[in-house]
């Protein structure tokens, strides 16, 4: 084989995981991933498409050894080759926002209170919690809740928020948080907190953000 041939090879299995990345939908289905494995039937009901669909953007995601895959009972479930996925996702994600300007533009739109959190001032949030001045709460579904989070916060699901408003704290601030910059649960639930009079606001980074930053988390005890 020449050293052209060998080039060639290599930057070619290089642009295997880009390929696989060049979807949209793909993108959502790693972010997805990212908060914990989970069936086909599930990612394709959170990432709003057909089974079929997310069976085959999946297959893509496994060729270029980016999602596995097993077997439990009827389902086929999902989870990321390795945590170095998930900090891909984050990376391609800021670096997209940081050179796009359309992306700024589609961020400032997203919410009320656009950006994230930086390292510092996670860092900042993670002290206020461990003194206890800040309640920190998990508003993603309680199973990527027990996948890993971040410490300290305490899982009050979305979809249960309203029915549990009363066991959260009048005299405290209420920093909420979900599944990341493009997700927008914990905006809801600002939402819902404020119009029950309770202080909130919410923390755009998620558990890929910290875990990218190096910044702990709490996981899933076996």
């Amino acid at each position: 084989m020449t050293s052209r041939a060998l080039k060639n090879q290599l930057y070619a299995q290089v642009a295997r995981v880009g390929a696989a990345l060049s979807s949209p939908k793909r993108l959502e289905l790693l972010e997805l991933l990212a908060q914990g494995e989970k069936s086909v039937e599930a990612l394709a009901q959170a990432a709003d498409i057909d089974v079929k669909l997310a069976s085959a953007h999946l297959r893509v995601l496994r060729e270029a050894q980016l999602v596995h895959a097993r077997r439990e009972g009827k389902h086929r479930i999902h989870r990321l080759s390795a945590s170095d996925v998930s900090d891909l996702w984050v990376s391609l994600r800021e670096l997209a926002q940081a050179h796009l300007a359309e992306l700024q533009l589609a961020m400032a739109g997203l919410a009320a209170e656009p950006g994230s959190l930086r390292p510092e001032s996670a860092r900042s949030l993670l002290d206020k919690v461990r003194a206890g001045d800040v309640v920190l709460l998990d508003v993603r579904p309680e199973a990527e809740f027990r996948t890993a989070h971040l410490p300290g916060a305490r899982s009050v699901p979305l979809d249960e928020l309203e029915a549990r408003i009363r066991e959260l704290p009048s005299d405290k601030e209420i920093v909420a948080y979900c599944r990341g910059p493009f997700c927008l649960m914990s905006d809801a639930a600002v939402t819902l907190m404020r119009h029950h009079g309770l202080r909130a606001r919410k923390c755009a980074d998620g558990v890929p953000e910290w875990r990218a930053a190096g910044l702990p988390l709490e996981l899933e005890t076996p």
